[in-house]
C-alpha cells in the first residue's frame, strides 16, 4: 500500500530551516566583526533560536553567545526570529567594547546594563524609551498582527524575586484587561509606541 507524503509540508519545513541557518552564519558574522580586532582571535560565536511558551515574553528570541579563549563568555538576546534580525538591531544592542574587554580577560560584567544604587555615582544605564505612565502596546503572542494588547508602562528595570542577579527587564507593563507583564528588551518587535 503506498502511503502518500506530504511533499509541500516537507519542502516548507527544508525551505524553514534553511533560512534559520543563514541567519545564523550572518549574525555570528556580524557579531565576530563587531568584536573588536584586539580580542577577537579565538572567539566563538554560538547562535541559537530560543522558544518561550511564556506569554509573558517574546514568542522567539535569538540568543547569541560570545566565548572568549580565556573561557569569559557573555550573552545577549534579540526578540525576533533569525532570519529578520537585522545588522543594525543586532548592533544597537551589542555589549560595549569594554565589557567585551572584560569577557576577554575572563572578568564578570554585565550585560545589558541596568541601574544599581551600589555602582558608583557616574554611572548611567542604558536610555530607555518609555518612561512610566506611557500608553504603550506589547507583544504578547506569535501573530504578527493579533499578537499585541494596550497598557500603561508602570515601572522601569523591572526584575522579580528567583531571576539571576544581572537579569532585569527594561520594563513592568499594566494592561488594560487588568494583568501585568514585563517586556523582555527596549525593540519595537516586543514593545511599541501605543497607537491609540
Amino acid at each position: 500500500m503506498f502511503l502518500p507524503t506530504d511533499k509541500a509540508a516537507d519542502e516548507s519545513k527544508a525551505k524553514a530551516d534553511a533560512e534559520r541557518n543563514q541567519g545564523y552564519e550572518r549574525i555570528e558574522k556580524w557579531a565576530l566583526e563587531a568584536i573588536p580586532n584586539s580580542i577577537r582571535e579565538g572567539v566563538l560565536i554560538s547562535v541559537q533560536e530560543v522558544v518561550c511558551g511564556d506569554p509573558m515574553c517574546s514568542p522567539i528570541d535569538v540568543a547569541i553567545a560570545i566565548i572568549f579563549p580565556s573561557g569569559g563568555r557573555g550573552m545577549m538576546g534579540i526578540p525576533a526570529e533569525s532570519k529578520d534580525v537585522k545588522k543594525e538591531q543586532l548592533l544597537k544592542g551589542f555589549p560595549t567594547a569594554e565589557v567585551l574587554e572584560k569577557w576577554a580577560r575572563g572578568e564578570e560584567a554585565e550585560w545589558p546594563p541596568f541601574e544599581d544604587d551600589s555602582n558608583s555615582d557616574d554611572y548611567e544605564p542604558t536610555p530607555l524609551r518609555f518612561a512610566i505612565g506611557d500608553r504603550v502596546d506589547c507583544r504578547t503572542g506569535p501573530d504578527p498582527v493579533k499578537g499585541w494588547a494596550s497598557g500603561v508602562v508602570s515601572q522601569l528595570w523591572y526584575r522579580e524575586n528567583g531571576w539571576p542577579e544581572d537579569s532585569w527587564a527594561p520594563y513592568k507593563i499594566q494592561l488594560q484587561n487588568g494583568k501585568s507583564i514585563f517586556a523582555p528588551s527596549d525593540q519595537d518587535q516586543i514593545v511599541r509606541r501605543s497607537k491609540t
